[in-house]
């Protein structure tokens, strides 16, 4: 597990000596995701719930997205969940700057759409093991859920 927020860390250390008491705290590092200190191809399964979306521009997201990327084993199960215009008309965001737009919720996200993903999908050379899904969360922002396979 990785956070930029070491509070956020311990916490997830705390729950996981209670819990699973086998696993090593190592496991859990405060460090930002485009720059983990795990070895290459040592994770079954990679999720990235509600974190790609953080990105400040393109070289951020692209950095988020190849470190973790790189982490996962060949066939390993990859499961993303970010913001997205799929779903609602791409006027109802403002565009700030590059992929970054502030949504009617008042946040700032970096937007993908389905053709960003499924480009992605084949730049990493991945499969996608089930259509992208997103929910529309009360017309204020677009939640996607991207699920692929690394090739062995």
């Amino acid at each position: 597990g990785v956070d930029r927020d070491p509070p956020a860390v311990a916490a997830t250390r705390a729950m996981v000596r209670e819990l699973a008491p086998g696993i090593p705290e190592s496991n859990f590092r405060a460090e930002p995701i485009e720059a983990m200190t795990f070895d290459d191809s040592t994770a079954d399964v990679v999720i990235l719930n509600a974190v790609l979306h953080f990105a400040l521009n393109d070289d951020q997201f692209d950095a988020m997205l190849r470190d973790a990327w790189r982490v996962l084993k060949p066939s390993g199960l990859f499961f993303c969940r970010l913001a997205s215009t799929i779903g609602m008309p791409e006027e109802r965001f403002k565009r700030l700057e590059g992929r970054r737009f502030l949504l009617p919720d008042g946040s700032e996200r970096y937007l993908v759409d389905e053709t960003f993903l499924m480009r992605a999908t084949e730049t990493l050379g991945a499969t996608l093991v089930d259509p992208l899904k997103t929910t529309v969360v009360q017309n204020q922002r677009c939640m996607t859920t991207w699920v692929v396979r690394k090739s062995t």
